[in-house]
């Protein structure tokens, strides 16, 4: 007989992509989920808090000033797909320690496949959960594969970095 299943990664990583279809943004769509001893805890997608309004309602912000993806954060009233996945599973006690990320974003327009890597405000979130690893699919359907304790050391060096460049220019 042939096996004719997807892997349990691609089969998480398009509940992940339905998760997304949630979202409220106009932009890109994201969803993640928690899964812990192959147990969904938490599901997230990114939109603004809870009862806020969102661009569905009233256009994009990032949009009308032309911001391109991964930049101007602070214009955006989104929580993050991540961040979202995270809280969700602290609002009903599930335990995140040591579980796996799979995240899954789409182009609000057409529906297909993005880029979908957390972004520094979220790796951080993720560190601080306890989650191990992070899956992401590009737009091929490549799956990439994130440990997330090589995100502890990374935070770190470009800290440091940065903290001796600005250093370097005061003297």
């Amino acid at each position: 007989m042939i096996n004719q299943r997807i892997s349990k990664d691609e089969y998480y990583l398009q509940i992940a992509r339905t998760v997304a279809q949630r979202s409220p943004c106009i932009r890109r769509q994201f969803g993640a989920i928690i899964v812990k001893d192959d147990v969904i805890v938490s599901t997230g997608y990114n939109g603004p808090a809870r009862g806020v309004i969102n661009c569905t309602e009233i256009g994009c912000l990032k949009d009308e000033m032309n911001l391109p993806h991964y930049s101007g954060y602070e214009h955006c009233p989104a929580v993050h797909s991540e961040e979202n996945c995270i809280l969700n599973a602290a609002r009903h006690g599930a335990n995140v320690l040591n579980g796996t990320m799979f995240i899954c974003g789409q182009n609000f327009k057409d529906k297909s496949i993005t880029e979908s890597k957390p972004c520094e405000r979220c790796k951080r979130a993720i560190i601080n959960a306890g989650i191990r690893e992070v899956l992401t699919m590009d737009k091929n359907g490549k799956i990439t594969r994130y440990e997330v304790k090589d995100w502890v050391e990374e935070d770190s060096k470009t800290y440091i970095d940065k903290l001796r460049e600005i250093k370097k220019l005061k003297k």
